[in-house]
């Protein structure tokens, strides 16, 4: 009985997935497709149950193909004629919709298909499951009004059986999705935009998630509450129930059961029986789990889990699910520091962001098997953490990181601007979905409300109210920039950085997002141009490098600060951002993933020789490069920008210093001392170049603050303020064609007004 009982549930839980249906074929994944898009169905996309954490054997996937048109946004009715087909559930702007249109915020977007209840479901209520629908959606069946929901990021169903007859039934959807971050009533919108550019991306229009019909009796089981208490060796489970509303004007309302229900548990871990006992709905059910065997990244234990409710000796519902036996918390470390625990152990994560956006899907993974690809990939990288960052990913995201073994911060989906009573409302019902809807997943360990400033409002309040909502998890008020004092993180953004605040007495301090390398790999990016931090590298050592450098200031950090979670920007490519360890379209690895996965774990393994350098001039990055150098002005350096002598070949510069860049202070790397805060410094050094030059050239420079760069006594380029690493500045065309093959002179002058300051020069061909 219990390998049967293994067999029907929890080993179907542990795959979760179904195979194509015959006649599947790909789908055409635009002008980046991924390796996915020739598993796509064209005519049963996602066949993957959509619920894993509360799974019935009996439902119908409404995913395939829709008919579909468009209306003004505010009509109120379905259109007379469709314009097309759309691939639900692949929104409306992506390849795999087949639509892939630009996003149409002034109308709104119908849906239609045919759909039949199975003879087999008769004399049950019938309910229709949305994933997600963005933004402001509607619902009809056979004509007939079902209901409304707003919201882009949380699942929502309706009770559909009154308006059923037998045969062919139509069920029409219609999605308006604003996209507005600019006006005080602007939707929780994350990080899409009408426009997209630098970290802002495709929008999002309609069905975007998994569409289905699902049999239950009239009284069912609505919800599991899952919360494990490690400590006290106990699971304590709420099963929730409701029942129809007795008002027929009001065709989906629900009410909450009065009455409790009986209910049988079973626990399984693996083919053994940990424990059966029976409780009431709506109340919470101790189950003992003698020696819990724990789940963290390393070890990912999942039992199985089958409820069931009861009509006398009769089960009149039932459903499979799985939890885990994990604590998350605030502990001390051995010097007294507030760190992150789990299972009351402190562990450093080390972690990536996330943004969960595909080229071909935009929102929508192609497959189950791309969906959880993601998770793999970053394990093989050595993190144990992903930040969704600006995104609620599918529940099978989830259980995923549950059983493959991935800490989770949850971010909610920004608004953006001064929100008012009304957005704000909107916000908090929305946040308050997200929690209830996701909370029995124990890869989660953090939810994020805001992400930098981006609509944030009211943070002490509702860092109350989520504490409130879900005492089990902690909490982060802010990542980068607004912290408000409150929550459990005290939680840095540094580019690259990384960089963290040290612990404070009930805060742990961590840093949210750094690094962001950026590498571009032509015929693997979403558009020509690129968006990232700093210096644009040229081949994947140099990311591989860089990353190294990145994780020993980590550790060091760790050691140092206290810090206890570091997030790198980012897991893949995004659009127009190219500082992702992988491509946009997940098919190049950009560095050297063991080197990288030491790295993760505190081990810096020795890098592979450098592959042959297209520096024109190196700079000191990785060679000590030495120039001649002064802190004092020269004689004939007279006026602010001047055609100056001592940036002229012939200028005399004998009792100037020598010493190897970069020269400053505060900055990691630096070889020469330039201390002097305000101060001034000249550089000279002359180069030879070789008989052919190339026709376009930058001048990369590291520079902290205003900096001048001469080719031959002609200003080559200047920059003002500072930056975090090395960048580009396009050379002059009249100092390009002052070079000529044989020795040159660059002369540099940089002026420091208050913190850190650094100087380094080079000169690269442009891409």
């Amino acid at each position: 009985m219990l390998k049967g009982l293994f067999h029907n549930f929890l080993a179907p839980l542990l795959a979760l997935g179904l195979a194509l249906p015959a006649g599947a074929q790909g789908v055409s994944g635009g002008r980046l497709p991924t390796r996915w898009d020739k598993d796509v169905s064209a005519t049963s996309p996602l066949p993957d149950y959509p619920r894993p954490q509360m799974v019935r054997k009996a439902w119908q996937s409404l995913n395939g193909p829709w008919d579909y048109a468009l209306t003004d946004k505010d009509a109120t009715a379905a259109p007379a004629a469709y314009a097309g087909r759309i691939l639900v559930p692949y929104p409306y702007e992506s390849a795999l919709s087949r639509v892939g249109k630009a996003s149409v915020p002034d109308q709104r977007l119908w849906y239609r298909r045919a759909f039949t209840i199975p003879s087999s479901w008769q004399g049950r209520r019938v309910l229709l499951h949305f994933g997600a629908v963005n933004w402001d959606s509607g619902v009809f069946v056979n004509g007939r009004p079902i209901g409304t929901h707003r919201g882009g990021y949380d699942g929502f169903e309706f009770d559909i059986t009154d308006v059923l007859k037998p045969g062919a039934n139509e069920l029409v959807v219609s999605a308006w999705n604003p996209l507005r971050s600019d006006v005080p009533d602007a939707q929780v919108l994350g990080k899409q935009r009408l426009h997209p550019g630098g970290i802002f991306y495709t929008g999002v229009t309609g069905i975007w998630q998994s569409v289905w019909l699902e049999p239950v009796p009239a009284v069912h089981i609505a919800g599991l509450q899952i919360t494990p208490d490690v400590d006290n060796k106990v699971l304590r489970l709420t099963v929730r129930t409701h029942e129809p509303a007795t008002d027929p004007n009001v065709v989906n309302a629900t009410a909450q059961l009065q009455e409790t229900m009986p209910v049988q548990v079973t626990v399984l871990d693996g083919h053994s029986k940990v424990a059966t006992l029976t409780g009431t709905t709506d109340t919470q059910i101790k189950i003992p789990i003698p020696s819990p065997h724990l789940w963290s990244p390393t070890d990912p234990h999942l039992y199985g889990l089958r409820v069931s409710l009861m009509q006398g000796n009769k089960t009149d519902d039932s459903v499979d699910s799985y939890f885990a036996m994990r604590k998350v918390s605030l502990g001390k470390d051995t010097q007294g520091r507030t760190r992150l625990f789990l299972n009351n152990r402190f562990a450093l994560e080390i972690g990536a962001l996330d943004q969960g956006y595909w080229p071909d899907g935009i929102y929508t993974a192609p497959t189950d098997d791309a969906l959880k690809y993601d998770i793999q990939m970053a394990k093989k990288f050595g993190f144990n953490l992903l930040r969704k960052h600006a995104k609620v990913e599918p529940e099978r995201w989830y259980y995923w990181t549950d059983r493959l073994g991935m800490l989770v911060w949850q971010d909610m989906p920004q608004a953006f601007g001064d929100l008012n009573d009304s957005t704000k409302q909107q916000w908090l019902t929305e946040w308050r979905r997200e929690i209830e809807t996701h909370d029995n997943h124990p890869s989660i360990i953090v939810w994020t409300m805001f992400n930098e400033d981006w609509g944030q409002h009211d943070t002490e309040q509702i860092v109350a109210l989520t504490k409130q909502w879900d005492p089990t998890r902690l909490v982060n008020d802010a990542s980068g920039w607004t912290d408000k004092g409150v929550g459990d993180l005290r939680d840095t953004h540094a580019y690259p950085g990384p960089w963290s605040e040290k612990p404070e007495p009930t805060r742990a301090a961590v840093a949210g997002e750094f690094g962001g390398v950026t590498m571009r790999v032509p015929g693997h990016m979403w558009e020509q141009g690129v968006f990232g931090y700093g210096l644009v590298l040229e081949n994947g050592w140099q990311v591989t490098r860089r990353y190294q450098q990145l994780l020993k200031t980590a550790y060091g950090l760790a050691d140092t600060q206290g810090a206890s979670a570091f997030v790198y920007t980012q897991l893949t490519d995004v659009e127009q951002e190219s500082n992702g360890l992988m491509t946009y379209d997940r098919a190049v690895v950009k560095p050297d993933m063991k080197i990288v996965a030491a790295a993760n774990t505190g081990v810096f393994l020795p890098l592979p020789p450098r592959p042959p350098s297209h520096d024109l001039v190196p700079t000191s990055e990785d060679t000590p490069q030495t120039w001649s150098y002064t802190m004092a002005r020269p004689a004939a350096d007279t006026s602010a920008r001047p055609a100056a002598d001592w940036a002229q070949p012939g200028f005399d510069s004998s009792t100037w210093k020598t010493g190897p860049a970069p020269f400053g202070q505060g900055y990691d790397g630096v070889r020469t001392p330039w201390t002097d805060t305000p101060g001034d410094i000249w550089l000279r050094r002359t180069v030879t170049l070789p008989a052919v030059i190339p026709a376009r050239l930058d001048v990369l420079a590291l520079h902290d603050e205003d900096v001048e760069v001469y080719v031959n006594g002609v200003l080559a380029a200047s920059a003002t303020g500072y930056n975090g690493g090395y960048v580009r500045l396009p050379m002059s065309d009249a100092a390009r064609a002052a070079l000529h093959p044989g020795p040159n002179l660059i002369a540099v002058h940089c002026r420091q007004t208050i913190g850190g300051q650094v100087i380094d020069v080079g000169i690269v061909q442009t891409h």
